[in-house]
């Protein structure tokens, strides 16, 4: 069972990155996949979820309007699209996705907005 994270890295504010999480190890399809992020000193937050099918996607207020979260099950990947980025943005994130018996999480990826 493994998440790999990538796509973090150092942007302006107002700026876009794309991160990507690649899934191993389970039936990828079958499950909804989450992001998180944790900010310094901060509690680890529930950015967005895409169900299985893509469908009914959930974003969090903080976020809503300016993130896009998708998935390839073809390529067993999900994405988050950050648009309109802001310092407040700055996190680690984190994929995340939740089996019948053992959550699992990605090893993070460092997001920083800072001009």
């Amino acid at each position: 069972l493994q998440l790999v994270e990538s796509g973090g890295g150092l942007v302006q504010p107002g700026g876009s990155l794309r991160l990507s999480c690649a899934a191993s190890g389970f039936t990828f399809s079958n499950y909804a996949m989450s992001w998180y992020r944790q900010a310094p000193g901060k509690e680890r937050e529930l950015v967005a979820t895409v169900p299985s099918a893509g469908d009914r996607t959930y974003y969090s207020d903080s976020v809503k309007g300016r993130f896009t979260i998708s998935r390839d099950n073809a390529k067993s990947t999900v994405y988050l699209q950050m648009n309109s980025l802001k310092p407040e943005d700055t996190a680690v994130y984190y994929c995340n996705v939740l089996l019948a018996l053992v959550e699992v999480w990605g090893q993070g990826t460092l997001v920083t907005v800072s001009s």
